[in-house]
């Protein structure tokens, strides 16, 4: 007996096609051109971004107008009708779009009238729509930078700052590299430190006992929250970076690379490692406390073994829009399925406790970040408290 045909979600083809090498732009748009997008009843797009909504009271009819054009005989409306509707644009983090995605894919099954639009931008570019009134939620993989706090605030936008995940950094290298065992600290800020551009080019000049071969880079490009906190962890600074490799925003790009060279070594994003193992093989990192090489994964990364490349996720919401009704039920509902979704799409929950935190920071739109930039090895629950 032939079995039935299983129906994959959008998420669920992205990963897939992602896996053999398509970007999660291009997967977006051969699933849409395949009519894969009617896997629910209104699909995320990807990565286009609309104009900012107006609000959803104003996209939706008046009472008095309601009850002037329906007869009296007419049933009360079904809970259909009565579903929220209108439109939220999210844009940014390619990281944290895996996870807005999900959440999108989720929400959207439920109040099939609201069109959720995410976007990747890549962190630094989402900041730079969101500061600018273009969105309404801006995905980011590292706390709001000083400069793009000043631009919300020439622009009069707040946010409201919440983190729904954690990450781990993978460094990753070629399958057929037999050589590197594990890497310390040191020796990727030897890598990786401005200092190195054009001096350490081989992979002997890193251990003399590795072989005479071109060490060939592979990394997040500037506008990524990953390229910042990769830089802030191992060199000190972020943006403190060689600039001597092949950068991109797009993980997929980079998986790429390193899949396709022997003599690679790239870091990008724990999932997409993750989901390509076998493409590429993730190295383990000296925890510079215990001394002892950790491999990063959803528990090494939970318990804070695997340091100094783990951090947290956020979104940022705009204050002017978080009271819109549509707004509030998706943010609501992220934070309610953020550890389920951010661990189904191969990232690690925050504990229950940092998640009743956020929301409480929610409920009261409390406005600002409470991070002092980028802080690596920080305690979410910690972190949340300072307010109180």
């Amino acid at each position: 007996m032939e079995k039935p045909m299983t129906r994959l979600s959008r998420r669920q083809l992205i990963a897939r096609l992602a896996v053999l090498g398509t970007t999660v732009p291009a997967a977006s748009a051969l699933i849409a051109a395949c009519g894969g997008g009617q896997a629910t009843p209104t699909p995320t797009t990807a990565p286009a971004v609309q104009p900012s909504p107006t609000p959803a009271a104003a996209a939706q009819p008046s009472p008095t107008a309601a009850m002037a054009t329906t007869p009296a005989a007419v049933p009360t409306p079904t809970k259909a009708a009565q579903q929220l509707s209108g439109t939220i644009t999210i844009d940014g983090s390619s990281t944290v779009f895996l996870i807005s995605e999900a959440v999108a894919e989720e929400f959207q099954k439920k109040y099939p009238q609201v069109k959720v639009t995410v976007g990747i931008s890549g962190t630094g570019g989402g900041f730079k729509k969101f500061c600018n009134k273009e969105i309404d939620i801006s995905d980011a993989s590292r706390p709001i930078k000083d400069s793009e706090v000043e631009a919300c605030q020439k622009s009069g936008r707040e946010y409201i700052e919440l983190p729904v995940a954690f990450d781990g950094l993978a460094v990753v290298v070629n399958p057929q590299n037999d050589w590197v065992d594990y890497l310390t600290v040191e020796e990727l800020n030897l890598i990786w430190k401005p200092e190195s551009q054009g001096v350490i080019t081989r992979w002997n000049q890193v251990r003399p006992n590795w072989p005479d071969a071109p060490l060939n880079l592979y990394g997040a490009g500037t506008d990524s929250g990953t390229f910042d906190y990769f830089t802030e962890a191992i060199n000190g600074k972020s943006g403190a970076s060689r600039g001597d490799y092949t950068a991109s925003e797009d993980d997929n790009v980079l998986v790429q690379g390193v899949a396709g060279d022997k003599n690679a070594l790239g870091y990008f994003g724990l999932a997409y490692a993750i989901e390509n193992r076998g493409r590429v093989k993730i190295v383990p990192i000296v925890n510079p406390k215990t001394g002892k090489p950790v491999e990063p994964n959803l528990e090494t990364v939970k318990t804070g073994q695997y340091q100094p490349l783990s951090r947290p996720l956020f979104i940022y919401v705009a204050r002017d829009q978080a009271d819109r009704s549509e707004v509030q039920a998706f943010v609501e509902f992220y934070l309610d399925n953020a550890a389920e979704l951010s661990q189904e799409v191969g990232y690690i929950p925050l504990p229950d406790e940092a998640y009743q935190l956020a929301k409480k920071r929610f409920q009261a739109r409390k406005t600002g970040s409470v991070f002092k930039g980028v802080e690596v090895g920080v305690s979410i629950e910690d972190v949340l408290k300072r307010e109180e």
